[in-house]
């Protein structure tokens, strides 16, 4: 009765050690992916950033074209 008992126990155990091992291996997967939409969002933000740039930079050249051309109110 107490080999069958251990053996339950051992074979418990070793379910255990490969489902901690498959987790272990889901979250490598998952930190992997995590990272990479880090990289994904950080080009992101410098592509809106740039782009507000130039738009901003659109927007001072209309404004001064407005004003030479005194087509602004101001």
């Amino acid at each position: 009765m107490t080999a069958d008992i251990e053996s339950l126990v051992l074979e418990h155990l070793r379910a255990i050690r490969a489902t901690q091992a498959d987790h272990g291996e889901r979250l490598t997967s998952i930190e992997l992916h995590l990272a990479t939409l880090g990289q994904q969002v950080g080009a992101l933000t410098t592509a809106v950033y740039s782009g507000k740039s130039d738009l901003d930079g659109l927007r001072r050249r209309v404004e001064r074209i407005e004003r030479r051309l005194e087509l602004s109110e101001s």
